[in-house]
């Protein structure tokens, strides 16, 4: 069964709907270091909730970094506690494949989460991918990837993108404050520096659609010819 990703940087396999990265608590872990950050928790499940109404899967899983913090904390524990009580009705399972990020999250299991280190669906292995597994297919998370573009004003900006292969699909991340690893200059999982991931479709995730930007490698050669 081929995944289908979706605008709104989600991945839909049979009824199960895939997402990576929300790092909750994020705010909250720069508030200790100084940085003072609006909190969009509001808009984080705002934007799930609709996917959710608009797919009605009856899986959704969480491919890792559900939270951010290494550090678990109070304020964090409440803001996990509200984001599963918001999403559970929405979905009769609810899995978290666990990321590097999500230290401490076992009392989750209490609220009904099924807490996994891989997790299997329709042929495909989901890890979160800061580290390698054995394996054939795979979805995974973490490096949040990206590309640069110019505006019409000739600016650079970055923006969250797909990337779909033959073995491995990589997801963007769902937080909006992960503006992510251009991975046309970098690369952060060991799972991209593993397989060959320039043939895979770079795909930009739209509130109501998807660009195809076409093939990674082709996508490099025409970037670093403007």
């Amino acid at each position: 069964m081929r995944p289908t990703p979706l605008p709104g940087k989600a991945l839909k396999l049979g009824r199960a709907l895939i997402i990576a990265d929300l790092h909750l608590g994020y705010e909250i872990s720069m508030a200790r270091e100084g940085f003072y950050l609006p909190r969009v928790f509001n808009e984080v499940v705002g934007r799930l909730k609709s996917l959710l109404e608009r797919e009605r899967p009856k899986t959704l899983v969480v491919d890792g970094d559900l939270k951010h913090s290494f550090i678990p904390e109070w304020r964090e524990r409440e803001e996990l506690k509200a984001f599963i009580e918001e999403i559970a009705p929405f979905v009769n399972e609810l899995v978290l494949v666990r990321g590097n990020h999500d230290v401490g999250t076992l009392w989750l299991r209490e609220l009904g989460v099924e807490i996994v280190d891989e997790f299997e669906l329709a042929g495909w292995k989901l890890v979160h991918g800061h580290k390698l597994v054995d394996g054939e297919r795979f979805i995974i998370g973490h490096e949040h990837p990206s590309i640069r573009l110019r505006d019409e004003v000739g600016a650079l900006v970055k923006v969250p993108v797909f990337l779909m292969g033959e073995k491995l699909i990589v997801l963007p991340a769902f937080s909006p404050w992960a503006y992510g690893n251009d991975v046309l200059r970098e690369i952060v999982s060991p799972f991209l520096r593993a397989y060959d991931v320039s043939s895979t479709r770079v795909l930009v995730p739209l509130d109501e659609e998807l660009l195809d930007f076409g093939r990674l490698t082709d996508l490099s050669r025409v970037l670093g010819s403007l």
